[in-house]
């Protein structure tokens, strides 16, 4: 896979901001819930047409840099 920065953008004009994948409005949380709520790789791509298995992939390695930064928000 190449770099999720390739594929993951936040623009101010595009989804207030948030991070969405590249050329579309789909953010990377919508992508991220999708799995946390069980559904495969291959539903989400299906189900949000101008997605990849990569693009799937590098939401889930954005996740997974912002987990490993060493502030983390206190979990309630």
């Amino acid at each position: 896979m190449t770099d999720w920065r390739e594929r993951i953008v936040a623009n101010p004009e595009v989804c207030h901001g948030k991070p969405c994948i590249r050329g579309t409005r789909i953010m990377v949380s919508v992508v991220l819930d999708n799995l946390a709520d069980g559904a495969t790789p291959e539903e989400i791509v299906r189900d949000y047409p101008p997605l990849t298995m990569d693009d799937v992939r590098a939401a889930l390695a954005y996740a997974a840099v912002l987990a490993s930064e060493e502030e983390l928000v206190p979990l309630r």
